[in-house]
């Protein structure tokens, strides 16, 4: 089946990367759900997408400037249209606690591009172990040497990829770093690329898949998964695509 992954939640309607969002995706019919992972000052895996804190929270500076205390002081729904709820920023224990619950899967996308953040792969790693979310968990970034890293650590947990820019034979540049999937951009998942990856054993998965002829689309054409941040709707195109085919 092809899975409906939540993009920092069910961000299209909560505060992404926030407790609320995760637990509406699953609510909404979600498969899975995709988020973003920094290190605080003192160490702690945390989830927020931007390096700075000024978007989602309102507050000048870096994530990787602050200790999570300090974190936990903000209000992550600040860039939210719904500015009265204060949301706080999530670590990742918080969230493989609340997923122990439920049998979501779950994308953690790696931000250590713009700071390479020493140790996060072995945190991260550590904790889905600790966890024995090896076979529910995916490590993504753009930082493919952060993968082969993650690999060389942990060679059981899927790696994929993600880009924005043309790739050329992505399926075969994902086994050449041993990873099991792909996330391409949505304009880069031509309809070729998405059969030879699948013909290749390797998932592909597009991101950001927000309308309904999106949807529609890669469904159609068999994609592993879509990354969205409507996950209600995704179930809904899925839904009535399933039903024509009964």
């Amino acid at each position: 089946m092809m899975h409906i992954i939540a993009h920092r939640g069910a961000a299209s309607t909560h505060p992404e990367n926030t407790m609320v969002a995760f637990i509406e995706a699953q609510r909404v019919g979600a498969d899975g759900i995709e988020v973003d992972v920094q290190l605080s000052a003192d160490g702690e895996v945390v989830i927020i997408h931007d390096e700075k804190l000024n978007r989602t929270t309102g507050v000048k500076g870096y994530v990787k400037d602050w200790k999570l205390s300090e974190l936990k002081k903000l209000n992550a729904s600040f860039g939210h249209k719904a500015k009265s709820v204060f949301e706080k920023i999530p670590t990742l224990v918080e969230l493989f606690d609340w997923l122990q619950s439920n049998q979501l899967s779950c994308i953690i996308e790696l931000k250590n591009t713009v700071f390479e953040y020493p140790g996060l792969e072995e945190k991260v790693i550590q904790l889905i172990r600790m966890y024995g979310f090896e076979n529910r968990v995916v490590l993504a970034s753009f930082n493919h040497y952060s993968l082969v890293y993650c690999y060389r650590l942990a060679p059981d947990i899927e790696t994929a990829p993600i880009y924005r820019d043309g790739i050329f034979m992505p399926w075969i540049y994902a086994k050449s770093i041993a990873a099991k999937g792909i996330h391409p951009q949505f304009r880069v998942a031509h309809d070729v690329i998405i059969k030879e990856s699948l013909d290749a054993g390797v998932a592909i998965r597009p991101y950001t898949i927000n309308t309904e002829a999106q949807m529609k689309h890669f469904f159609e054409k068999g994609c592993s998964g879509i990354i969205t941040d409507d996950p209600k709707l995704a179930k809904q195109v899925r839904d009535r695509l399933i039903s024509m085919t009964n």
